[in-house]
């Protein structure tokens, strides 16, 4: 399920994205293509990203960054952003 996009009023799907990838950083990168790509094709709502995620083995600090256009993009179009820690 990496990224699951749905709408929250009626749990309708919008975008499965990175469903082969758990690793977090990768996972930001293609939601905010994604958020970048989409920005002006979806109405204004109520929505989840829930991004499922596992912990790398090999991380040692760092990790994925949400940028603040992204967030404003997610602000204006209604999104909630949901972590969801799945373990291996």
């Amino acid at each position: 399920m990496p990224i699951n996009i749905y709408n929250n009023d009626n749990a309708e799907k919008v975008a499965l994205l990175s469903d082969d990838c758990w690793e977090l950083p990768t996972q930001i990168d293609v939601l905010e293509a994604w958020l970048k790509e989409n920005e002006l094709k979806i109405p204004s709502g109520n929505y989840v990203i829930d991004i499922g995620f596992d912990i790398r083995k090999d991380a040692s600090g760092g990790g994925g960054v949400l940028t603040t256009q992204s967030m404003a993009i997610m602000v204006k179009l209604g999104i909630e952003l949901y972590l969801s820690e799945y373990p291996e």
